[in-house]
C-alpha cells in the first residue's frame, strides 16, 4: 500500500493551510506530512491522531509515522472537481 504522495505533490510547508504537528487535534480526519530521507512528503491516506499514536482513518489500523505538519483532510476528488 502506497502511503506517500509523489514528489510533484510535495506540500508547501510555508502555506498557512499547514499547521505544526504540535497543534494537531485528537480524533479528527487530517492529512499529514512527514520528512523522510531529507524530503517532505504528504501521506495519501487520511490519518487520525489517537491518544497512543496514529491510525489510518479509513481502516482503523495503526500506522508508524512521525509527521511534522498537518491540515484538514480534503477528499482528492473534491479538490479536482472545484477546478472543473
Amino acid at each position: 500500500m502506497r502511503l506517500f504522495a509523489t514528489t510533484s505533490a510535495v506540500p508547501d510547508m510555508t502555506s498557512r493551510l499547514w499547521q505544526p504537528v504540535s497543534s494537531v487535534p485528537l480524533e479528527r480526519d487530517i492529512e499529514v506530512a512527514v520528512v523522510e530521507g531529507g524530503d517532505i512528503h504528504a501521506l495519501v491516506v487520511c490519518c487520525r491522531r489517537v491518544p497512543d499514536g496514529w491510525i489510518n482513518a479509513a481502516t482503523g489500523r495503526r500506522i508508524d509515522v512521525n509527521p511534522t505538519h498537518w491540515r484538514k483532510w480534503q477528499e482528492r476528488g473534491a479538490a479536482k472537481s472545484e477546478k472543473d
